[in-house]
């Protein structure tokens, strides 16, 4: 038995439908079908990944433990454990083509895990993954809400958002206290967008951090051109604002970032 460790944020899934209806969320294409599950403890999502002859698997594990029962119980992951943390994966070299995400993530470092996913997103086609309810809903969420934020603004920029089902925590080992939900994420075709990418995350992040205040006021930092501060979207709060909406606040700055050094 592998030992739950706090410090590792982890909770292990025990109900089996429930891991086998996450595994039944992957969109597998040919072109597409290289899987990497992140955190698979004892397995309870592997075991159907590996039931998959069309999955090409590759799984990262933290824990040592958890390293060691996986090698026992599925012989078949000969070679394709990595042990180690995702988050600091060199993950050119374990993509190398298109790839797929799949896992329970650590609620603790499930943002951390999305940013990093962000960075590769020309190679990751597709995340299904199961989080804190309270995160699910966040990045899922349409501009209007208190629940928008960076990471909805981030992720729905490159990735269409499917908010699949939600878990209750006594499905885990121990039990959090909070209730979870799985959603996927698939690559839209939004290659590159028509503004600066540093500015625009620089924008958005600095745009939310003081999201109670009129974009006017929240971007000040920014040291903007003059004749930003008279378009009309300055009047707005950044949750009122769509992934199109920052694009084009974004260009409009760059545009006046070039005009004023000419």
């Amino acid at each position: 038995m592998v030992r739950p460790k706090k410090f590792l944020g982890q909770h292990f899934l025990k109900d089996k439908n429930i891991a086998l209806r996450i595994v039944n969320s992957l969109i597998l294409e040919k072109e597409a079908n290289h899987v990497i599950e992140i955190g698979p403890g004892t397995g309870v999502l592997t075991q159907y990944l590996l039931s998959n002859p069309e999955i090409e698997l590759h799984v990262v594990e933290i824990d040592r433990e958890s390293v060691a029962y996986l090698s026992e119980h599925y012989p078949k992951l000969t070679g394709r454990i990595v042990s180690g943390d995702f988050l600091d994966l060199d993950l050119d070299n374990l993509l190398g083509r298109k790839s797929i995400i799949i896992g329970n993530f650590p609620y603790n470092i499930s943002s951390q895990i999305f940013f990093k996913i962000l960075d590769f997103r020309n190679q990751i086609t597709q995340v299904v993954c199961m989080i804190q309810k309270e995160v699910a809903d966040r990045i899922a969420e349409k501009e209007g809400t208190k629940t928008y934020g960076i990471l909805s603004v981030l992720l729905q920029t490159y990735y269409d958002i499917d908010y699949l089902f939600k878990v209750p925590p006594g499905v885990f080992f121990p039990p959090p206290k909070v209730m979870s939900a799985v959603i996927r994420l698939v690559r839209n075709q939004r290659d590159k967008l028509d503004c600066d990418e540093s500015l625009y995350k620089k924008v958005v992040k600095q745009a939310f951090q003081n999201r109670r205040k009129t974009l006017r006021n929240a971007l000040k930092s920014l040291n903007l051109p003059t004749p930003i501060y008279a378009l009309d979207i300055m009047e707005k709060r950044a949750e009122q604002l769509s992934v199109e909406k920052f694009i084009f606040l974004t260009k409009e700055i760059e545009k006046a970032y070039e005009a004023r050094s000419i």
